[in-house]
């Protein structure tokens, strides 16, 4: 299994196989904390070879610094079948998220593990910016 593509967007869709994603970032910009990120979503295009085909489990963690989660971790399962004689397939995932609240600025990673083992971090790096009244 590779990960092929593993973002932090704005928004993503899938239609027919095809992964659309707008607007992908790293950063997210606050004046004030705790801070809330009203709407991103994440995603994952894994591919599998034919050997790995049936049931894998997939969890998505959003940690801080300190490697405590900031929200519940995600579990899901994908299912993987092999149309005809294609040797390897790939798999999208979408995961909206709304409301993702910071409680401070500094390094954040979303941790992607699959049957258990962990294949993929992406840092989000959430940035104090400076009060707009106190540059006067």
């Amino acid at each position: 299994m590779d990960v092929e593509i593993f973002a932090l967007c704005d928004a993503a869709t899938e239609a027919g196989g095809k992964l659309n994603i707008l607007g992908a970032f790293d950063r997210i910009n606050a004046r004030q904390f705790p801070a809330v990120h009203q709407h991103c979503a994440v995603t994952v295009r894994m591919r599998f070879e034919r050997i790995e085909e049936g049931e894998h489990e997939v969890r998505l963690n959003f940690v801080d610094a300190d490697g405590k989660s900031i929200m519940p971790p995600l579990d899901g399962k994908l299912g993987i079948k092999f149309p005809g004689e294609v040797q390897s397939v790939c798999a999208n995932m979408i995961l909206n998220m709304n409301g993702l609240k910071f409680e401070k600025p500094g390094q954040y990673s979303i941790d992607l593990a699959v049957n258990g083992r962990h294949e993929k971090s992406l840092p989000v790096n959430v940035i104090e910016l400076p009060d707009r009244k106190a540059q006067g």
